[in-house]
């Protein structure tokens, strides 16, 4: 990938990762992603925003060769994360000169990380600007968006915000700038859900930050660059301050038929009820669409068979992934089966701990559904109702 002009004399010099289809070993990639990193020239320094990934590390340079780059002033590091800073040492390697900056957390982190000697790097605090000669970069600090360190750099002159994994989306895409709104906004979404809405309350507060900017464009470090950044800030705001919808999301499981009985039956009583409803069969489903439903809904339902006393591994891993992601969600309960007892309700709600929801009444039944289990089913159906009713 090539060097490519946002705005006069500042060019995205990253990569894209069109095969990648793991981050963290952790988090799917169904659509890649990229490691934007930003060139600016001004008349009297110059300053990259940020590098790529160390495997791609020939491919920055390659792009900086590219443009006629034989001496580097400053590396701008918004976040020490490695898909981020894992060039830095090739980058001051191959520029001896370069000085590092970036917030003071910053510093011990990529001490740590890439045992970079600290002489190297000097830090900026809130508001600090460095100039260029005829542009100037501006520092605002927005931690835990995601990492306590983090901050973003605003190109003044150009209105320009990079932005490091704020704004972001994990996708591979030939477009510099945001072309397929609703690709994007999937994208967008997903990655918020994966990453960003853990540290919601807090994002809220950097958003009224970047919105007192009002910035031109939006240049992040994962995905496209925003020409129109209102698409994306209106998205956040509605991910992260917007009243939950009325939908339920129902991840669950079955080893013998009984509890996807129950399920089955439960949500098709809330379609008849006229309530938007996502079931997921953990069995087979990617954690990343479950991410993204429990973006915006506003009740959970939970259910699973007893394995050993305890709920299914599989609804375990999605239990401690909701618990994890803190989704605005407001109501939760759980649907199951057991040969005989254990503990599955109690073992699922502790996984949901730091969720601030509701609890509903749970329904569980000994095997193959009764008429009794039947009608808790129905009950739930109408608490549920009731409550989304409410909102």
């Amino acid at each position: 990938m090539s060097y490519r002009q946002i705005v006069d004399k500042v060019n995205s010099v990253g990569v894209i990762d069109w095969d990648r289809r793991l981050f963290d070993e952790l988090i799917p990639l169904p659509g890649g992603t990229s490691y934007n990193s930003y060139l600016i020239t001004g008349s009297k320094a110059s300053a990259l925003i940020d590098t790529v990934e160390k495997d791609f590390a020939d491919d920055l340079l390659r792009n900086l060769e590219e443009l006629g780059v034989d001496s580097l002033d400053y590396v701008i590091a918004n976040h020490a994360e490695q898909d981020h800073s894992g060039s830095l040492p090739e980058v001051l390697r191959a520029f001896p000169e370069t000085e590092i900056i970036t917030s003071v957390k910053g510093k011990n982190m990529l001490t740590d990380l890439l045992n970079i000697k600290s002489k190297r790097i000097s830090t900026v605090e809130e508001g600090r600007e460095i100039s260029l000669g005829d542009k100037t970069l501006k520092f605002l600090e927005t931690p835990w968006v995601h990492w306590p360190e983090t901050m973003v750099t605003y190109l003044e002159e150009d209105e320009v915000l990079f932005s490091c994994d704020f704004f972001g989306s994990h996708l591979a895409t030939s477009d510099l700038f945001v072309r397929d709104e609703a690709e994007v906004y999937r994208a967008a979404k997903r990655y918020y859900a994966q990453i960003m809405m853990p540290f919601r309350r807090i994002i809220s507060k950097n958003l009224d930050k970047i919105k007192e900017i009002q910035p031109a464009i939006i240049a992040p470090s994962h995905g496209p660059v925003y020409q129109d950044p209102e698409f994306i800030l209106e998205a956040y705001e509605e991910w992260v301050n917007g009243p939950v919808k009325p939908e339920v999301v129902v991840p669950y499981i079955s080893m013998h038929g009984s509890t996807e009985e129950l399920v089955d039956y439960f949500v098709d009583r809330l379609i008849q009820n006229d309530i938007r409803v996502k079931p997921f069969n953990l069995r087979e489903v990617e954690l990343g669409q479950l991410a993204m439903a429990l973006v915006d809904a506003a009740a959970v339902v939970i259910g699973s068979p007893t394995v050993l006393t305890g709920p299914h591994p599989q609804v375990s891993y999605a239990a401690t992934l909701a618990n994890a992601l803190r989704p605005k969600t407001k109501f939760a309960s759980i649907i199951g089966s057991c040969g005989w007892g254990g503990n599955l309700v109690d073992d699922i709600l502790g996984s949901l701990n730091k969720l601030e929801v509701e609890v509903f009444d749970p329904v569980l039944s000994k095997g193959r559904g009764d008429e009794g289990n039947f009608a808790e089913v129905d009950r739930l159906v109408e608490d549920i109702n009731k409550a989304l009713a409410d909102l």
